[in-house]
């Protein structure tokens, strides 16, 4: 939204974290925060004085809890609204229902008077709050989102973690593996792709924006909802027909090759184009390893985490697919994915599975 002020409404019933959060966001010039309320009721009567652009909400609090207010809202007035939890497995739990509910994204809650968590998350708040700015939300529903992972003002590229690609990879073969990115907008957008594929569908890799311990959680969600079979990735697994493995929050993942076979190779690292795990990284490492035996397809999501890694996969021979901006919450990293050259097609969501279908019958 250049050129204007996001107006950001604060739901959180402690004065420590209100007070933190409002620092963090107005040391962005381009944000305000209009108001701090301490429970969903105040802030229901600040919504009336005052339509803020983005609400961040707390889970657990009195009189009325953070998703029942989520539902309400969605339901009568739909905003983008960020969910702001403290980092717990089965906060990870409420977390997912929040998203299903209508939510954008998620940030973990501020731990007070850490200097390691402003100095990267402040930025990473940031990111997370100007990008549901731009997202869309529908009444009642809301195809919905996940959690970036932005950070400092040097923006890093996949070469912060390997070198680019040198020549070709091997020839192509009759197994593909397909990668996939998507940031705001994708726990849902990703739900509906998967569910549309069969138990037989090729190996996946995905690199999804979340934190750490939130991508287990969805993991473990999918995998209770999908024929194909999906979990948190670790280092060495290997990369199977009819499973798919996503990005743990907080490290990169990789694609690597032994003779005819793929695993993943699961490292922490620097934040590379503001994002860990970044798509960027996964795109190149299947760039290198994979080459034409791979497919891309990058979904929705703010900024460009990815594109340079598509255009890499691109000219490495991999077949290329972006989600068009009808069917995106927002359509940034799709966008730059096309802008940059790499896109081979642009396809609504619910056609990406049966390109992913089709791609596999060619070989």
């Amino acid at each position: 939204m250049p050129g204007k002020q996001i107006r950001v409404l604060i739901v959180d019933d402690s004065a420590s974290v209100r007070q933190t959060l409002t620092a963090v966001l107005e040391s962005d010039p381009g944000i305000t925060v209009i108001g701090a309320a301490s429970d969903p009721f105040m802030a229901a009567k600040r919504i009336q004085e005052e339509i803020p652009d983005v609400i961040t909400l707390d889970v657990e609090m009195p009189r009325m809890d953070g998703i029942t207010f989520l539902r309400k809202l969605m339901s009568q007035r739909p905003i983008p609204v960020v969910m702001c939890s403290s980092l717990t497995e089965t906060g990870t739990e409420t977390l997912m229902q929040a998203l299903e509910a209508g939510a954008v994204d998620v940030i973990l809650k501020p731990k007070i008077g850490a200097a390691d968590y402003l100095a990267e998350q402040a930025a990473r708040i940031c990111d997370v709050v100007k990008s549901a700015a731009q997202a869309r939300v529908r009444q009642k529903a809301g195809r919905v989102v996940s959690a970036s992972a932005g950070g400092p003002s040097e923006k890093l590229t996949a070469d912060a973690m390997l070198p680019p690609p040198s020549g070709r990879a091997m020839a192509r073969t009759t197994e593909m593996v397909v990668c996939i990115g998507a940031s705001t907008g994708g726990t849902e957008a990703l739900r509906e792709l998967l569910e549309r594929l069969p138990s037989n569908a090729p190996g996946i890799v995905i690199v999804q924006h979340m934190p750490e311990k939130f991508t287990a959680a969805f993991a473990k969600r999918l995998n209770g909802l999908c024929e194909v079979e999906v979990k948190e990735a670790e280092d060495g697994d290997p990369v199977l027909r009819g499973h798919v493995l996503i990005a743990p929050g907080d490290r990169h993942m990789m694609l690597e090759r032994q003779g005819a076979r793929y695993h993943v190779s699961v490292r922490p690292g620097p934040l590379v184009s503001r994002h860990r795990p970044s798509v960027d990284v996964l795109f190149r490492s299947a760039a290198r390893a994979a080459g034409s035996n791979a497919m891309a397809a990058i979904m929705t999501g703010m900024g460009d985490d990815g594109a340079r890694g598509m255009l890499e996969m691109h000219q490495a021979g991999a077949f290329t697919i972006a989600q068009d901006e009808a069917t995106s919450v927002v359509f940034g990293m799709p966008k730059e994915a096309i802008a940059r050259g790499g896109v081979d097609r642009i396809v609504p969501l619910g056609q990406i599975a049966m390109e992913i279908l089709s791609e596999d019958r060619r070989r």
